[in-house]
């Protein structure tokens, strides 16, 4: 996956905790990163109001290709894109990439379902979140970035 492939861009700071024993981010660590490029850009981009809205979004699925290790102190940045809307769901993809570098060192998808906050109960996205999310397909893109 190259950077091209991505249209929303956040930085993530690495931290001395990610690295493990063998002396780079340890896996798990990703799932961290998937979670705060996809929520970051629901908060200030779609208006996702996580502490009282009606609605959030639920992880369903998610999965990681790794490429090339990363490792503190590397400055990264998470692409996002989006793969596919659908009635209540959205499957981003998301790139982690090391500063200056076109190719990400992983690479993979993220789920999330929106459901009643107090039901949990599946809900369609709602129109003003649904028109930010199709900024982010291939075919409607415009790149946006967050503090790349």
């Amino acid at each position: 996956m190259k950077r091209e492939d991505f249209h929303y861009f956040l930085p993530i700071t690495t931290r001395w905790m990610d690295n493990d024993l063998y002396g780079h981010v340890n896996n798990v660590v990703y799932y961290a990163y998937f979670d705060t490029v996809a929520n970051t850009f629901l908060i200030e981009q779609g208006g996702l109001d996580i502490h009282r809205g009606e609605i959030i979004g639920l992880v369903v699925n998610s999965q990681c290709s790794y490429r090339e290790a990363v490792a503190f102190p590397d400055q990264l940045q998470g692409g996002l894109r989006v793969n596919r809307i659908g009635n209540s769901s959205v499957q981003w993809g998301i790139g982690i990439f090391k500063a200056g570098n076109e190719r990400a060192s992983a690479h993979g998808t993220f789920t999330h379902v929106f459901v009643e906050r107090e039901t949990r109960s599946p809900t369609p996205i709602p129109a003003p979140l649904r028109r930010v999310l199709a900024s982010l397909t291939p075919d409607q893109c415009t790149t946006t970035k967050g503090s790349d």
